[in-house]
């Protein structure tokens, strides 16, 4: 064998080898064959549809003039014991009567009496406490009463009702956020039954009821639960 041929011999096998080794790694296509780009792994799952978020029902409440239960009426006040516990009072026996108007519910209002001998706090003690001269002076001041200035809506079956809260004589306006619950005929009274709950905040010292604060907490967080029956015949809507 020539020189020239040992020195190319090895040029020809290593050019073979190089051939072999790159078919067997990127698999030849067919002719005419489309080329097909693979998609990345994270567009390859599509992702869940998701639904749309349900939007809440209007409740249909028939306007008319309506006359709280008050067995189905309560207010709670609820507030910080030396940051230790959060005891709470009822106010029962609520006397009161609400107009709602249905088409426009800035023409509604409410009126609300509460007497504080229905206060309890289920400890007889310290219901004469809170009955006292340090807080409600119940002997002197005998009712407190609430009474709306201004009903807007906020919302589907939502409601701001502001209005003037009177306690020890001491008048201030408070908001109170209301919910709708129901509307409709009641099916025990069978005649038209409407019902609410309602949230605030105020600070008793504004009411002359400040006793202690701020060991027990100044803010008084109120919850409000109320259902009520037609006085008279509802307004056709």
């Amino acid at each position: 064998m020539t020189t020239l041929n040992k020195l190319l011999l090895p040029l020809a096998l290593a050019a073979a080898v190089a051939a072999c080794s790159k078919t067997a790694d990127q698999p030849a296509e067919p002719a005419g064959a489309p080329s097909v780009q693979q998609a990345p792994a994270e567009s390859a799952a599509a992702e869940p549809a998701q639904a749309p978020a349900a939007s809440a029902e209007a409740i249909a409440a028939a306007s008319g003039t309506y006359k709280l239960d008050p067995s189905h009426t309560d207010v709670l006040a609820q507030w910080t014991h030396f940051g230790y516990s959060h005891p709470s009072a009822h106010f029962g026996n609520v006397d009161g009567t609400l107009v709602y108007d249905a088409d426009d519910v800035s023409k509604s209002s409410v009126e609300v009496t509460l007497p504080l001998s229905g206060l309890n706090s289920f400890t007889a003690k310290f219901d004469d406490h809170l009955k006292s001269a340090d807080f409600f002076d119940a002997a002197k001041f005998p009712v407190a009463t609430f009474k709306s200035t201004k009903v807007e809506s906020t919302g589907t079956n939502k409601l701001a009702v502001t209005g003037d809260l009177t306690i020890k004589d001491i008048t201030k306006p408070v908001t109170l956020d209301v919910t709708l619950n129901g509307g409709g005929e009641h099916p025990m009274a069978k005649k038209p039954a409407i019902g609410f709950d309602a949230t605030a905040t105020l600070k008793r010292s504004d009411f002359g009821v400040g006793a202690y604060a701020p060991n027990v907490s100044d803010e008084v967080n109120l919850r409000i639960t109320t259902e009520a029956t037609a006085e008279a015949p509802a307004a056709a809507q």
